[in-house]
């Protein structure tokens, strides 16, 4: 049965909200997350100067900076290796060897070594692994939060994710040495994983370019539902015209 325009002025106004409120969180949306986007691209151009820019350190006693580039001397702690899991190079399967290293001093540092083809089998790998004094080169890493897990991060000699914690040993900072140059370097797999600004200025460009267009139609649309509701609320009155003239 079709709406008496009566009824359909009834409702106009209430459509007329509706849309609005289903459109308005869309529009704010979209800048909202256009401006993050922005706000991202800010924050690795820091990051990216802050990496250029790192200092050349030697077994520093305060914690290094992100990105640093740190000599360090001492001797591998063989025995203690243990490999992060799931690591893919070049289509081949294997994982990275992880083993503390001893400063004269006493100090110890992880060294995450490199890409070890390992295969899709799960016995514990095996790594050649210097003995003696060595002097390694690499790019310093802070710990941060890493990959969620699912399930424990340890499984036998195997490491879902580096944790300095699957150690029981006291190291020195909270971070570890990408091995760049020195006794024990296998094949480099790790990069630091930073998104170019660039990526994050197209996001805020195409949220933003959304916000346009929802906000367009949700003033069109409010526009047709508003010229709508004002011809309904016309014709009631054209037709109580009509009755009092007969």
């Amino acid at each position: 049965m079709n709406d008496s325009p009566s009824q359909h002025a009834r409702r106009g106004p209430w459509r007329q909200r509706l849309w609005w409120l289903l459109w308005s969180p869309l529009v704010l949306l979209g800048l909202g997350l256009g401006l993050w986007q922005w706000e991202r691209a800010g924050e690795k151009r820091d990051y990216l100067a802050g990496l250029a820019a790192a200092p050349h350190l030697e077994a520093p006693h305060q914690r290094p900076p992100d990105g640093s580039h740190l000599t360090l001397s001492g001797e591998y702690l063989a025995e203690q290796t243990l490999f992060l899991d799931n690591r893919v190079l070049n289509g081949r399967h294997g994982v990275a060897p992880l083993t503390p290293l001893r400063t004269a001093d006493g100090r110890l540092w992880l060294v995450q070594r490199g890409f070890l083809a390992s295969g899709a089998g799960r016995e514990t790998p095996e790594v050649e692994t210097p003995q003696g004094p060595v002097t390694l080169e690499g790019r310093w890493q802070v710990a941060g939060e890493g990959a969620p897990l699912f399930g424990p991060n340890r499984e036998g000699q195997r490491l879902q994710r580096i944790q300095l914690d699957a150690w029981e040993l006291p190291f020195a900072h909270d971070g570890w040495l990408h091995l760049e140059q020195g006794p024990g370097r296998l094949e480099p797999w790790w990069t630091p994983s930073v998104m170019p600004p660039s990526r994050h200025l197209g996001y805020a460009v195409q949220w933003w370019g959304l916000a346009l267009a929802a906000l367009v139609v949700m003033v069109i649309g409010g526009r047709r539902l508003g010229r709508d509701r004002r011809a309904a609320n016309d014709d009631p009155c054209r037709t109580d015209n009509k009755q009092e003239s007969l």
